[in-house]
């Protein structure tokens, strides 16, 4: 639920459209069936006349009845009295004064919906006395909205949603007394909320979302009793909520997310007994969740993560028998986990995540899809009902205190993450897991697991793992019969010293050196690298760098093909190169994640050095974006898929490593692509530790046009230069090509104006599927956001990640239309 499912605008959308259109399919009966114009009729000619000087409806020249043209509908007289267009004209016919509404002196409705306008508001519209409906959404408009619109007292329906228009809303609208509808949403409308506007009982839908507002929100809202959705979301709205909402006893959908609201929740909302959607994360509420939230048996999506929420979940919030989804994380609640909210047949996703919620999981949690309780303190085991026939396909119970033994069952479960809590993994343990979508588990030690088909499966190392009650008992016990074993080890150790020791430097001895090897599979030796690609033969070598030399090699006995990045003997004298290895070997021995590129091995020897890699059957993303015919292959959706494993990598870097990794040379040759054209980070012989005590300062590296623009005038290292290479690598995984142009351009207005579909590889067809396009539209968005040149104003690769794995709403303009200006406002 992180961008509210009470987000229902486009529905509200429909469902007043669908209103609309039937009251113009019956505007007929009452004012007349259409019919030619009149010759005599001058006014008439004159509506005519500026239909085609619009330049809007040069398809319809050859129908002289202009009544008969499409969007046109007019009265017994012949004179129009409603103008519907949708079609985009040419964009030199876009501005909106190209329509001279002064001669449509009888207009009922005016619906420009949609058609890329541009320019401001016509004062002219605000003469049309019998106006009823007025829609300008959709469009380019600027400027701010007309005060005089306050004189159409007939209006009933406003729509100026997605433009750009700016300034207040106009204090005069309190005099529109026969309003049913008014939506302002996506716009750059700022100041207070006009106090009258509450005073229009006849509203219906009032949707002010994603704006500027300021101000706090009055008493007087509790007068609009008919009101039936309210979106006042992503605005800088303060002060409390008033006791007055509970009045609102119609209201369906109420969102008041992303704002900087204060106080309680009033305990009033349980008489709303028909909201069906509430969303007040990311504000600053305090208090108890109201007990009064369970008297709304129609509610299915609550939403107050995100706040300073505390005390217990609430009993009587299992009443509310409708919830489908329920989101109280990120607060500071406590208390065990409320079982009733989790049972059959409702309710599909609970996150109770970030809180401070202890005790043990309930057994029932069969029915929930998708299950949240990480960041917690839980304890006890996991009850083993993730059975064949549960429906449950995501569950995150990381970060607890959790114990016992991992079930078989988990293998059906696409998504599951056990990372960082005491679960006993026994060397009998044989979970015969399949291989899951994502998956993460944490143990103290190394064991050996049989798990042949489980090969997505990542095992965390947890350094610091939770200390349990009977530890030290545990200790007391323990340590003298480990003393006793280690005292017979020793002796036996003794006996057999000088025979490992021969053999040991027969192993690792060669040329006088001693060199290092992790030993693979328990299979792989230094000479089975040596035999398979035959002392490095060039026929194995698959790619050459400033660096050295890559190889593919097939080893012995498994036939498992791996890659070794070996340095050359010139490269291997060199310090910087010996530093650089040795620091890729240090990274990459302590950090696990899917999209992390996997070091199986090493050797540092003086006459060898390479490490052993996980084998990258397509090799770079680079390589593959200059190739045409595989970057044909690479449709939108798996490039949209490398781009979110790229993010889920550096945020596991950046956020769940301690110290934080900071990878310093994100690029599109760093990024390695296997058979499935999933994506992995790799080469990370410039990775840095970020200390948090130090400067962070060092000699600027990286490659040329990935580098933050920061470290031109300072050496400091953070976070935010990789959240700026992976905008960049972001930007071009989409066009296909390095997109510097467009970046050092991007503060040039005229830039800004150029179309996102014009930016896209063109070796692709544009998005047909809208997933597809919302998609590209979000990532280019994020990507933008990452380039800011302002480290400080870049979201982290944490935001980043979960933003990307998030729904958002379609893009209120078709995607040809979309800008990169307004992808970046």
């Amino acid at each position: 639920m992180a961008n509210c499912v009470c987000r229902l605008l486009v529905v509200n959308c429909m469902l007043i459209m669908a209103f609309y259109n039937m009251m113009v399919l019956l505007l007929p009966s009452v004012v007349g069936t259409s019919m030619a114009p009149s010759s005599n009729s001058s006014f008439i000619n004159e509506e005519r006349k500026a239909l085609l000087e619009s330049g809007w409806w040069n398809d319809y020249r050859n129908i002289s009845h202009h009544c008969e043209w499409y969007g046109i509908l007019c009265n017994e007289a012949g004179s129009v009295i409603h103008i519907y267009m949708d079609i985009p004209p040419p964009k030199e016919l876009r501005l909106i004064q190209n329509l001279k509404v002064t001669a449509f002196s009888n207009l009922y409705s005016l619906d420009l919906y949609g058609m890329g306008l541009t320019g401001n508001i016509p004062l002219e519209i605000c003469t049309f006395t019998n106006l009823s409906a007025l829609y300008l959404n959709h469009n380019h408009l600027q400027g701010s909205i007309p005060v005089q619109l306050g004189n159409l007292t007939r209006l009933k329906y406003l729509s100026f949603y997605n433009n750009s228009l700016t300034g207040f809303i106009p204090s005069t609208f309190r005099k529109l007394v026969n309003l049913t509808s008014i939506l302002l949403s996506f716009n750059h409308l700022e100041g207070p909320i006009p106090i009258g506007l509450w005073n229009l009982t006849e509203l219906l839908d009032v949707d002010f979302s994603n704006n500027l507002l300021t101000g706090e929100i009055p008493s007087s809202l509790g007068q609009l009793k008919n009101l039936l959705s309210l979106h006042l979301d992503s605005n800088k709205l303060e002060g409390i909520l008033p006791m007055e909402v509970g009045n609102l006893t119609q209201l369906k959908t109420f969102s008041l997310s992303h704002n900087l609201l204060t106080g309680l929740i009033p305990s009033t909302l349980g008489q709303m007994e028909n909201l069906t959607s509430f969303c007040l994360d990311f504000n600053h509420i305090t208090g108890p969740i109201p007990r009064e939230l369970g008297n709304l048996r129609l509610l299915k999506y609550l939403n107050l993560s995100h706040n300073s929420l505390f005390g217990s979940i609430p009993l009587e919030i299992a009443n509310a028998i409708s919830l489908v989804e329920v989101d109280l994380s990120h607060n500071n609640l406590t208390g065990s986990i409320l079982s009733p909210i989790l049972k059959c047949p409702y309710v599909e996703k609970v996150d109770l995540s970030y809180n401070f919620l202890n005790g043990s999981i309930t057994s029932e949690i069969t029915c929930v899809e998708n299950l949240n309780l990480s960041h917690n303190f839980l304890n006890g085991i996991i009850p083993p009902i993730f059975g064949i026939y549960s429906v449950l396909h995501k569950l995150d119970l990381s970060y607890n205190n959790l114990t016992g033994k991992l079930y078989k069952d988990l293998a059906h479960l696409p998504y599951i993450n056990l990372s960082y809590n005491s679960f006993d993994f026994s060397s009998d343990l044989d979970l015969k897991l399949k291989t899951p979508d994502y998956c993460y588990f944490a143990k103290d030690t190394l064991i050996s697991y049989h798990m042949p088909n489980f090969t997505s499966c990542h095992f965390l190392y947890q350094t610091n793992p939770p200390q349990t009650r009977n530890s030290k008992a545990f200790m007391l016990i323990a340590l003298p019969i480990v003393g006793f074993i280690l005292l017979v080890f020793l002796s036996t150790v003794y006996f057999t010293r000088s025979t490992f020791n021969s053999k040991l430097k027969g192993m690792l001895t060669k040329n006088g050196d001693l060199f290092s090897i992790w030993n693979y599979d328990g299979k792989i030796a230094f000479d089975d690298i040596i035999k398979a690609t035959e002392d490095f033969d060039i026929k194995y070598c698959i790619g050459t760098g400033g660096y050295g030399s890559v190889y593919r090699a097939q080893l012995p006995g498994s036939g498992n093909i791996v890659a070794l990045k070996k340095l050359h003997q010139m490269e291997s004298q060199n310090p910087s190169f010996d530093r650089s290895f040795r620091n890729e070997v240090k990274m990459l021995t302590e950090i696990r994640h899917k999209n992390i590129v996997r070091l199986h091995g090493y050797c540092l020897h003086n006459r060898y050095m390479f490490l052993i890699y996980q084998y990258m059957e397509r090799g770079s993303l680079f390589y593959v974006l200059n190739n045409d015919v595989e970057a044909e292959e690479l449709n939108w959706t798996k490039r949209v898929t490398i781009i979110k494993g790229m993010a889920q990598a550096l945020s596991y870097m950046h956020h769940d490593c301690n110290p934080p990794i900071i990878h310093r040379d994100v690029t599109s040759s760093n990024v390695l692509l296997n058979s499935k054209l999933e994506a992995f980070v790799s080469d990370f012989g410039t990775a840095r530790l970020l200390d948090p005590d130090s400067s962070n300062q060092t000699l600027v590296v990286g490659t040329y046009g990935y580098i933050a623009p920061e470290l031109a005038y300072t050496l400091t290292v953070t976070e935010k230069c990789d959240v700026y290479s992976f905008g960049v690598v972001a930007l071009e995984t989409l066009m296909g090509r390095h997109p510097g142009e467009l970046i050092s351009s991007l503060s040039n207005s005229s830039t800004q104006h150029i179309l996102l579909k014009d930016l896209l590889d063109s070796r692709l067809l544009l998005p047909v599927l809208p997933k597809e396009a919302q998609d590209i539209v979000h990532v280019v968005t994020l990507a933008l956001a990452c380039l800011c040149s302002k480290p400080k104003s870049r979201p982290s690769m944490q935001q980043v990640a979960q933003e990307l794995c998030s729904s958002k709403p379609p893009s209120p303009l078709p995607f040809p239309e979309i800008s990169i200006n307004q992808l970046m406002t």
